[in-house]
């Protein structure tokens, strides 16, 4: 029975429950003050607003059932085309598909009129879109979003940070790395102002994490994922955690932390399991067991998502799916299968991140198989982003990928320049493939004790990664010189299974069992259960210990 009294007071506590974050307790007091309303437009209104807060909190399904309850109406024009947003949106959670740059582009358009502001993140939800439909995006490409994205009306001054992104990307894909990456650069400074609002932040954090791999900055695609991980745990908002944490395996893995990349792996599925299940990207998945060298387990991901990546029209899908198997060939020596992946990865070179990595890829196996021509496009494409970057990682990968294609003193410099660059970050994989690389090469030049110098580093690095393909490879090349090196043997941790090396890592960080359970949505016991078997396994007894053991 409708009582316009308990549907305001209902109203208010959704209000308070979303001040603290609790967007699916805001999702169903709205939902129930929505029910309990009798005026028709103010009915609308409250459907629409939870709606809204139930698509925050990860429910797609039931956020479209709510805005189809809101879109009966009578709704006024905005809110109207706030409901548009909110199915443009829903598209793109959902299935970052080919459609929803389309949807996306229509709502921006439609509300440039109605409010600049609003618009302008949905040009940049727009272009978002576009970037995961990649090669399958037909007609709603990048580069057609990006020209639609300049052309809308500016922000007010000064700009937001998600301005100063909308901005950098457009310019970057229309006119290139040169033009866009000091915009961009800017951006990410904004993203990191203490003056970021939750909502803003919540938003767009991961993305401009992602941006900043497209302009080589590693330590702001660090700190900007972890910044958006930690404000989507605290208010709960499950929304934005699935592509925060695909977004964030990648930084692990450069860095040589496959275990921690795994843990955020599990996260996501764990997150999959206790929402819809269709909001969490494979790609992080892909590139673990790709850099973890399991051949087997790159052949079932691979076939089992391409068929899934075109039906839904998700280019950036397939682009990641054939970096990764480059990737992986090249670290079982397989050059001409790496070849064959790179090549395709880096058709559409507009897939900025991946294709990017991609071209890396491509010019080490088209080197290592006789190519020479196709290696040196794609390190003219490579030093597009590098020259226009400037930091140690993208001066130092492209040092190293240079030294594949010269020869004599000039090649030697190269490698030494990109250990150089690359020894004070954090990039140890990419520091452990300049040493092998450059151990290669030194055994190929007769230089037998030189070459062990490297190619020992490069086993060692390799080995204590837990990427098993590559350490291999640095294995039979360091055999080669004359030197016997043991193959790795399993480590203690990795007989943990992934939930129990998550709650071990959790643990170890300093968080109780309640916290713990909280955070895997699962309950107290089974952290508990979880940390029994952990213990055992590493023959630990205390968390302390557990810590030292993790570290």
């Amino acid at each position: 029975m409708p009582d316009e009294e308990v549907a305001a007071e209902l109203e208010r506590s959704a209000a308070r429950a979303q001040a603290r974050g609790g967007f699916a307790a805001a999702a169903a007091f709205l939902e129930r003050s929505s029910v309990l309303t009798l005026d028709p437009s103010r009915r609308a209104g409250r459907a629409l607003a939870a709606a809204q807060a139930t698509q925050q909190a990860g429910a797609l399904d039931e956020a479209l059932t709510l805005a189809a309850s809101a879109d009966a109406g009578p709704l006024d024009e905005f809110q109207q085309a706030q409901v548009d947003v909110l199915r443009a949106r829903i598209s793109f959670a959902a299935d970052r598909g080919s459609e929803a740059p389309r949807l996306l582009l229509t709502a921006a358009k439609r509300l440039e009129p109605l409010d600049t502001r609003l618009a302008r993140e949905l040009y940049l939800d727009a272009l978002t879109a576009a970037l995961f439909a990649g090669r399958l995006g037909g007609a709603g490409d990048a580069r057609h979003i990006a020209t639609a994205a300049s052309a809308a009306p500016p922000s007010a001054p000064p700009p937001r940070a998600a301005d100063l992104l909308l901005d950098g990307l457009a310019v970057l894909i229309s006119d290139g790395h040169a033009a866009g990456t000091p915009i961009l650069r800017n951006a990410l400074r904004a993203f990191h102002s203490d003056e970021i609002g939750t909502e803003e932040g919540l938003r767009w954090l991961w993305l401009a994490g992602r941006a900043a791999g497209f302009i080589w900055d590693y330590e702001a695609w660090d700190s900007l994922t972890m910044r958006q991980i930690r404000a989507a745990r605290d208010v709960g908002a499950l929304a934005h955690l699935p592509l925060a944490l695909s977004t964030r395996v990648g930084v692990h893995i450069f860095a040589g932390e496959l275990e921690a990349a795994a843990s955020l792996v599990q996260e996501a599925d764990t997150l999959a399991e206790a929402t819809d299940g269709r909001i969490v990207p494979p790609y992080g998945a892909l590139a673990l067991a790709a850099f973890r060298g399991r051949e087997d387990e790159v052949t079932r991901l691979v076939r089992t998502s391409t068929q899934d990546f075109i039906a839904r029209g998700e280019g950036m899908g397939l682009t990641v799916s054939q970096w990764v198997t480059a990737a992986l060939y090249n670290g079982l020596a397989r050059y001409e299968d790496a070849f064959a992946a790179a090549a395709q990865a880096a058709a559409e070179p507009h897939e900025l991140w991946f294709s990017t990595f991609a071209a890396v890829e491509l010019i080490e196996a088209a080197s290592r198989s006789g190519r020479s021509e196709p290696a040196a496009q794609a390190l003219e494409l490579l030093s597009e982003s590098t020259h226009a970057s400037g930091t140690p990682w993208a001066l130092g990968v492209e040092a190293r990928s240079r030294a594949l294609l010269h020869r004599g003193e000039a090649a030697e410099a190269l490698y030494h320049e990109a250990i150089d660059r690359l020894q004070p970050t954090r990039l140890r994989v990419d520091l452990a493939r300049a040493h092998l690389l450059y151990g290669e090469w030194l055994r190929r030049q007769r230089r037998r004790l030189d070459a062990r110098k490297e190619l020992r580093v490069a086993h060692e690095l390799f080995s204590d990664f837990g990427m098993e393909a590559f350490a291999e490879r640095a294995r039979v090349e360091l055999q080669a010189t004359g030197e016997r090196a043991h193959k790795r043997t399993v480590h203690t941790l990795d007989q943990l299974t992934p939930q129990e090396a998550q709650v071990s890592r959790l643990a170890a960080q300093g968080h109780t069992n309640r916290e713990i359970a909280a955070q895997l949505f699962i309950s107290p016991s089974t952290v508990e259960y979880h940390l029994r078997k952990a213990f055992r396994k590493l023959d630990v007894k205390t968390r302390t210990q557990l810590a030292h053991r993790m570290s």
